[in-house]
């Protein structure tokens, strides 16, 4: 390890080491920490008036964290719980480097005893199934986006799954015979068997039919083959219920995610 400045090897055994090697992370919690800490550094060489490269360990103070958390949550616009999260990122860091450089064991603690805020608890917005059917009518199922867009949506209602669940999707994770049902991964790797109603399978196979994919594929992609992007789909969801509002008034008043699917 270098000893003029030991932070650089101290970040890449925490990721490759420590997170993927002995956590065995999944790829969604490894690309959150990466997003927050690469966040975080460039606060933190702006606030130090130098470059990325050159910062140190005793760069990232207490007092630092908590001018990023509040710049990540008042300047960036992120919510409370995004706020929580990276968090949650940079104390799992400090607490790896408390147990590899006991000199920093003071600067860790004061890190760690930065607590978590606490956010409102907002009511959930629940969907009627008047106002899930007009959704559900807007998509142009006379093209392959509309198609898509319907069966993610359908899936969605059916399975209850979370949206980067459905994202996830393979063909190999459904059986289309009966009685039909889908393997759903979620959080933790923990997996879970859901049934799926007659109408989502033969959305699913026209879907296939149209769009065909391995077996180890993702299921619903873009254009262009990629996989679809929760934020795309929020942006889409987004749109087809500004469309249905004007024949279903009451989705006027309601934030709809696709979390309000479940």
């Amino acid at each position: 390890m270098n000893k003029a400045n030991a932070f650089p090897d101290l970040m890449r055994a925490f990721f490759y080491e420590w997170l993927v090697e002995q956590r065995n992370a999944s790829i969604h919690t490894v690309r959150s920490y990466r997003d927050t800490w690469r966040l975080f550094l460039r606060f933190a060489a702006q606030r130090a008036e130098k470059k990325v490269a050159v910062i140190t360990l005793a760069d990232l103070t207490a007092d630092g964290v908590a001018a990023f958390l509040g710049h990540a949550e008042h300047d960036r616009g992120g919510t409370i719980g995004t706020r929580n999260c990276r968090l949650a990122a940079i104390r799992s860091f400090f607490n790896f480097v408390a147990t590899k450089d006991p000199a920093s064991i003071a600067q860790c603690v004061e890190i760690l005893h930065i607590p978590v805020k606490r956010a409102p608890v907002s009511e959930p917005c629940y969907l009627d199934p008047a106002e899930v059917a007009a959704i559900l009518a807007q998509p142009n199922r006379s093209t392959l986006e509309g198609i898509r867009d319907h069966a993610l949506l359908s899936f969605l209602y059916n399975s209850g799954a979370r949206i980067q669940e459905a994202l996830d999707l393979c063909p190999r994770a459904i059986r289309f015979d009966s009685p039909s049902c889908v393997r759903l991964t979620g959080k933790g790797r923990k997996e879970r068997i859901c049934p799926l109603w007659p109408e989502t399978v033969l959305l699913l196979k026209k879907l296939l039919e149209r769009q065909p994919r391995a077996l180890d594929q993702r299921l619903f992609v873009n254009r262009y083959g990629e996989p679809l992007s929760a934020s795309g789909v929020r942006f889409k969801l987004a749109a087809y219920v500004k469309a249905a509002a004007e024949t279903t008034p009451t989705l006027r008043t309601k934030h709809v995610t696709p979390h309000s699917f479940r």
